[in-house]
């Protein structure tokens, strides 16, 4: 027993910064990856990967030649297969790689507190007017990741956010009201944009084309997706591919600041760290909101 203590004694003694370094990147690289990976559908065919190696492993301990073979050539191309499988998933990574993985550092500091309160504020009301009229409205709100591609399919306005102009703009003989309307820098910066819908068959299939495009939205980017539903007058909120929903104009504006401000870790702090204590913590209390209720568009 004192040699393995010895043992153990030398084996930290031997550990530099570097080790050190090593193994908290490859420690949050391995947690980002599962936190990817655990609320999308990648997650059951990781498991059937795991399966298969799983099975490898059976195989060249029993010496079951013909299955070596076989399961030996899949893992050979297997490279291949598992980034045609998981090609929406990678491009969706691929996607928020830009901005998302220093978002916790840089928060939204380049637009001041005073700007984000103000957004805040105009998309409540506007959201809360629009529901009292049941007139459905699509209003996407830019983080880090830009979303250039998605201004060119609609009409630049670059306007102050005024909560009469989003709610004229939603009116349903306005021109631009079947789109989306795209907030940047703390400006309502397009209007009539086209967004892709989300192709998640776990979809509640009762949601609507609005719905679905605010959810396709947030999961491929990290913008924040305010919809409000022409049927029932409902006000939904849809970040990192989670749709919320029964807000009124008050919960709506506190939940907006919360993820402008901090992002969408902001109970827990903010930051890195904030980052993983959010992704352990419960999901935060969306205000009386109900996770993806049924509801026609």
């Amino acid at each position: 027993m004192q040699e393995f203590f010895a043992g153990c004694l030398r084996t930290i003694q031997m550990i530099s910064i570097a080790d050190v370094i090593d193994i908290i990147v490859v420690s949050i690289l391995i947690f980002y990856i599962y936190a990817f990976l655990r609320d999308r559908r990648a997650g059951r065919l990781v498991l059937g990967v795991v399966l298969l190696i799983a099975l490898k492993i059976i195989c060249d301990l029993t010496g079951m030649y013909v299955m070596q073979f076989l399961l030996q050539n899949v893992f050979q191309v297997g490279l291949i297969i598992i980034a045609i499988i998981f090609q929406p998933e990678l491009r969706s990574v691929l996607e928020k790689m830009g901005g998302q993985p220093i978002k916790g550092i840089k928060s939204i500091a380049s637009q001041k507190r005073d700007d984000v309160a103000r957004v805040a504020e105009s998309v409540a009301e506007a959201a809360a007017g629009l529901s009292e009229t049941k007139t459905g409205a699509l209003i996407v709100i830019e983080r880090d990741t830009k979303l250039g591609d998605l201004v060119l399919t609609g009409s630049v306005i670059d306007a102050e956010p005024n909560p009469y102009l989003i709610r004229n703009i939603f009116y349903d003989k306005a021109p631009l009201h079947d789109g989306a309307v795209i907030i940047r820098g703390g400006r309502l910066h397009a209007a009539g944009c086209v967004l892709p819908l989300s192709v998640n068959p776990d979809i509640v299939k009762d949601l609507g084309t609005r719905h679905r495009a605010a959810i396709g939205m947030s999961e491929n980017s990290d913008a924040v997706v305010v919809v409000v539903s022409e049927e029932t007058g409902t006000i939904s909120l849809a970040v990192e591919g989670d749709l919320t929903r029964g807000y009124t104009g008050e919960t709506l504006r506190r939940k907006l600041e919360s993820y402008l401000t901090n992002g969408s870790d902001s109970r827990a702090g903010g930051g890195l760290i904030g980052r993983i204590r959010a992704k352990f913590a419960k999901k935060d209390e969306t205000d009386g909101a109900e996770s993806e209720g049924k509801e026609s568009d």
